[in-house]
């Protein structure tokens, strides 16, 4: 309890407020944070985070099947314990995923991931690793650590498998991130740094207390923080201003092993929505975008794909295609039987 106190940073802002108050509404208080409902504040006079439950997954994960009315769906390898959702066993040549079936219409709003990655592998014989998504399609199976290549959205990868064997410039496992407009390939070989935002040294495998991994979005600034020392507190890994994320994306986290395995479970899933006030000059600076893009960072321009023809236009366009082939062989034969007569003429 003391630590998720810790953690959210507003209980004693509030207590403060209350503690002259009747014991009524300090016992609603208390409902409210037992409830995981109510605001709280990131920074003082800036931001309130209020949790969005259809975002959002905690045991004991009643919400996670494949019917209708479940808000997350399973693929591939993953499994619903009764403690955490395991993505992936330590097991080689697996992938699963999990998936948020509603599209998030946020503007800004802060993910937090409870995790753990553990397994019988010593040094670097274990892997691949798990993956964090905001995209704009779910439920595609692929090599991106569980998920489709050339994705178009957001991707937050915690990789504890270092492919790059020359390099020596970083500690595994590494956290990075990605924006894609659906143009670009993660580099499995070069561990994807041709394509990442940033990112920073993250020692999360076979640990025994928990670890937490925030993505906060806000104003177009996209920043990554790490909770992995047991100190209940956060650690910057990634700051990158001018990252455009359109709206209506879906949430979701996905892993995969190859010939090197490890456990990949998901604990918990908490989207806040953040409440910011903008100044009008803002509100015009942050319009809604259509496609991924990053302010400081040229992707490459993506050529929508034409739409499929419907059964009438393509009924149309061979009917069409057929009468213009017809007519063209009539005034062929026609200008050929003419061509001939005045062959004969000038023969005679």
């Amino acid at each position: 309890m003391a630590a998720a106190l810790q953690h959210s940073g507003w209980w004693q802002l509030w207590w403060r407020r209350l503690s002259a108050r009747d014991g009524s509404r300090m016992l609603l208080l208390l409902l409210l944070l037992g409830s995981g409902q109510g605001p709280r504040q990131v920074r003082a006079g800036q931001t309130f985070e209020y949790l969005k439950r259809e975002h959002s997954l905690s045991k004991p994960y009643q919400g996670v099947g494949t019917s209708s009315s479940s808000l997350w769906n399973l693929m591939g390898n993953a499994m619903v314990m009764t403690q955490y959702i395991r993505l992936t066993p330590d097991m080689q040549s697996k992938q699963g995923a999990l998936w948020n079936r509603v599209p998030c219409f946020l503007r800004d709003w802060e993910l937090q991931v409870h995790f753990k990655i553990h397994g019988q592998g010593k040094k670097n014989l274990h892997g691949d690793g798990l993956a964090i998504w905001y995209t704009k399609d779910r439920m595609h199976p692929g090599p991106v650590f569980g998920n489709m290549d050339k994705f178009v959205g957001l991707g937050v990868f915690v990789d504890t498998y270092p492919n790059e064997e020359k390099q020596q410039e970083r500690v595994f496992p590494y956290v990075s991130a990605m924006v894609n407009n659906g143009s670009l390939s993660y580099d499995h070989e070069r561990d994807g740094r041709p394509t990442e935002l940033g990112g920073c040294t993250a020692i999360v495998r076979n640990l025994h207390y928990d670890t937490f991994l925030v993505i906060r979005y806000v104003k177009r600034h996209l920043t990554i923080m790490m909770d992995i020392d047991g100190k209940h507190e956060w650690r910057d890994c990634i700051e990158v201003p001018g990252v455009r994320l359109p709206r209506g994306y879906y949430f979701g986290t996905s892993s995969i092993t190859g010939d090197l395995s490890d456990n990949h479970d998901v604990i918990s899933l908490k989207l806040f929505e953040l409440t910011v006030e903008r100044t009008p000059e803002e509100e015009k600076l942050h319009r809604d975008v259509f496609l991924p893009s990053v302010d400081n960072m040229k992707l490459p321009e993506m050529t929508a794909p034409l739409p499929p023809l419907s059964g009438l236009a393509l009924f149309l366009i061979v009917f069409f295609s057929l009468v213009f082939s017809v007519f063209a062989i009539v005034i062929g034969l026609i200008l050929y039987n003419k061509w001939q007569d005045q062959s004969r003429k000038r023969f005679y």
